[in-house]
């Protein structure tokens, strides 16, 4: 569309913004495998800047990011499927989260890692929700 128009749509916008929000959630859960190392080699990280306030600020981030999922599913006129999937993707970051424990590297890792469950869900959401 926007090779079409020359302008870059309102769900275009929305999912690029939702996909900040997301980066900001799993890369803080990524940089806390290593956290110690970064502090001692002077590295700047999210981890490190919030610290003991990660929990709150990485479950901030992934709830930023679903609210502008909704909105770009709205806004695209994607189905009901869409949303449906969006809801379990939801659970499934839910659970995740809560299973994520910020001083175990192989923990932040496997936490990381289901990032990719999390935006295949999301992925198929799209799908279904604009071809069923």
């Amino acid at each position: 569309m926007s090779a079409v128009t020359g302008t870059l749509g309102l769900p275009a916008v929305l999912l690029y913004s939702a996909g900040i929000f997301w980066t900001l959630g799993y890369d803080t859960i990524y940089a806390h495998q290593d956290m110690h190392d970064d502090e001692q080699a002077g590295i700047k990280s999210t981890a490190r800047l919030l610290a003991g306030r990660s929990p709150f600020w990485v479950a901030l981030f992934y709830a930023m990011a679903v609210i502008l999922l909704v909105a770009a599913g709205w806004a695209a006129g994607l189905g009901r499927g869409y949303f449906a999937l969006l809801v379990f993707a939801v659970v499934y970051v839910a659970i995740q989260l809560s299973q994520w424990r910020m001083d175990d590297p192989a923990n932040c890792r496997a936490r990381f890692k289901s990032n990719r469950d999390f935006g295949l869900i999301v992925l198929f959401g799209m799908l279904i929700g604009r071809f069923l």
